[in-house]
């Protein structure tokens, strides 16, 4: 977060051309519990709340923690009585179903303090680690699986299948009312999302295991059970790679999913007035909040602020990013030292505009085609 710092930083005490609205600064009061919004120099507050409360989340996730818990205890003691690889597998998923969902509550917990101190985006991201770790567990479990999978298909041992096919049975009904708990709480969050695969890939794999159950039942054929651990390790598997390379593109800092900065960048600079668009960075705070930061040089003459208020709404509305920072100046107002100031004629002269620094941070936008 050192570089947008550094950005908003620069937004911030650059002239007054650039980001500010004219009005005198407020004093904040920093005390516990205080809410304020963010206009970023543009008098555009932004919300980012979610169609439920948080407190309605938790309490869709508690329900789905308490069905979990007590079924994965009866289970535990059935799989070893039955000797199914399968339901063992699927009461370890389980635990790891438990121990996500009381990853994901201690996180929306921590994501809900107000920011303070060195933390200025608050702990939001705590919500993306949660969600990675939940990623990371499923992975792990899945390579111990798909190892006692494949040994079970060497040797096979005995099964129970009536016992493995009636817990299987009463399991899918328990997945189906935990995932229905969870589906009504936020799932664009990641955090939540993450709970939710766990949960999901569960259910399919009591599917897989009550099919398993009725094949050794009918037909003696004991490897059908260690087939269906293999079947919930393929699903394991694609939860956990999705969940880590999510929380692993905001840990980057990359650009949200579906946003094209380079198209993005050259949608702004079409604007009226605009002569070039440069250190422009677009990120996540968390899932589901995005925030961008750039320089935009206008022509001579040209209203920054109007400039300003115009790229606010075209990112409000056609991408959705309300957490803007743009620091705006007119083409030749910040010439480096020693330099001779360079004022372009307008914006068929933006050719002519000196490099605003010798590392630009990224691409440089100007009307017309160019290189990204």
């Amino acid at each position: 977060m050192t570089e947008h710092a550094r950005t908003a930083d620069d937004a911030t005490t650059a002239t007054d051309t650039a980001t500010t609205t004219g009005h005198p600064p407020s004093s904040h009061d920093h005390s516990d519990g205080h809410g304020h919004g963010h206009s970023h120099g543009s008098g555009h507050g932004h919300s980012h709340s979610h169609a439920l409360s948080p407190d309605a989340d938790r309490r869709w996730l508690r329900a789905a923690l308490t069905l979990i818990t007590a079924f994965m205890a009866v289970e535990v003691v059935i799989g070893f009585l039955a000797r199914s690889l399968a339901l063992i597998s699927d009461a370890a998923h389980m635990l790891t179903d438990a121990a996500s969902i009381v990853l994901a509550l201690v996180a929306m917990r921590l994501a809900a303090r107000p920011a303070r101190g060195g933390y200025t985006y608050g702990l939001k991201r705590a919500e993306i680690l949660s969600a990675q770790a939940n990623g990371i567990t499923l992975l792990v479990l899945s390579l111990w699986l798909g190892y006692e999978a494949i040994a079970r298909l060497v040797a096979p041992p005995e099964v129970t299948g009536g016992l493995v096919l009636v817990t299987a049975l009463v399991g899918v009904v328990v997945n189906i009312a935990a995932a229905w708990c969870i589906s009504r709480a936020n799932r664009s969050s990641l955090n939540v999302e993450g709970a939710y695969q766990h949960i999901l890939t569960d259910l399919f794999g009591f599917i897989a295991t009550a099919v398993a159950g009725a094949v050794v039942l009918t037909t003696g054929f004991s490897r059908a059970d260690a087939i269906a651990s293999l079947v919930v390790v393929v699903l394991m598997l694609r939860a956990g790679i999705g969940l880590v390379r999510e929380s692993g593109r905001i840990f980057m800092e990359a650009a949200p999913s579906g946003v094209d900065p380079d198209a993005l960048g050259d949608h702004l600079v079409e604007a009226d007035q605009v002569v070039e668009v440069h250190d422009l960075h677009i990120w996540e705070i968390t899932s589901g909040e995005p925030a961008l930061s750039a320089h935009i040089l206008v022509a001579p003459g040209g209203d920054c602020h109007a400039v300003r208020r115009s790229l606010h709404d075209l990112l409000s509305l056609k991408y959705g990013i309300t957490h803007a920072t743009l620091q705006v100046d007119h083409v030749g107002e910040q010439p480096r030292p020693g330099e001779v100031l360079h004022i372009a004629a307008g914006p068929d002269d933006a050719a002519l505009v000196p490099p605003h620094c010798e590392d630009a941070h990224g691409p440089v936008h100007r009307p017309g085609p160019h290189d990204h």
